[in-house]
């Protein structure tokens, strides 16, 4: 795990930036029409990526730590922006994560999702400010975990 972190960005025009991840390269930010050009996702997806994106790489990690294969994994977030107090805010991230193997074929299922959510960096760390909400299915699109953390 990586202690301290540093990346920077730098306008280019109007909303749109460009941030540098150094070694790993760089990505165009934007903000969506009207405000900005619409040329990248804007922060508010970013954010919802990083939490879904840590959210796999969690329960991955939580299945193979038992030796399960948790098949060919994809996800799905979800997010809701409303006016709070006047000012625009995120209220709400629901992940969906789909695991690529029948949840019969993962004798640690149980255990793994018990577990893995506690150990997201990113979902916990935003949690306090917003709502996320965590659904895992298996291969055959059965769920396997539904949690509201409201």
């Amino acid at each position: 795990m990586e202690g301290d972190f540093k990346l920077s960005l730098e306008l280019v025009e109007d909303y749109k930036f460009v941030v540098d991840f150094g070694q790993f390269g760089e990505i165009t930010t934007d903000e969506p029409e009207p405000l900005g050009g619409g040329e990248g996702p804007n922060p508010s997806r970013m954010l919802a990526a990083s939490v879904a994106n840590c959210l796999a790489a969690s329960l991955m990690f939580a299945l193979r730590k038992y030796k399960d294969n948790p098949g060919k994994v994809s996800a799905e977030v979800e997010g809701s922006v409303e006016r709070v107090e006047g000012r625009w805010r995120i209220t709400n991230i629901t992940v969906e994560i789909f695991l690529g193997n029948e949840q019969d074929n993962l004798e640690h299922l149980q255990q793994a999702l018990e577990k893995f959510e506690d150990f997201c960096v990113v979902t916990q760390s935003v949690r306090n400010g917003i709502d996320v909400d965590v659904k895992v299915y298996d291969s055959n699109n059965t769920k396997v975990k539904d949690v509201d953390h409201e």
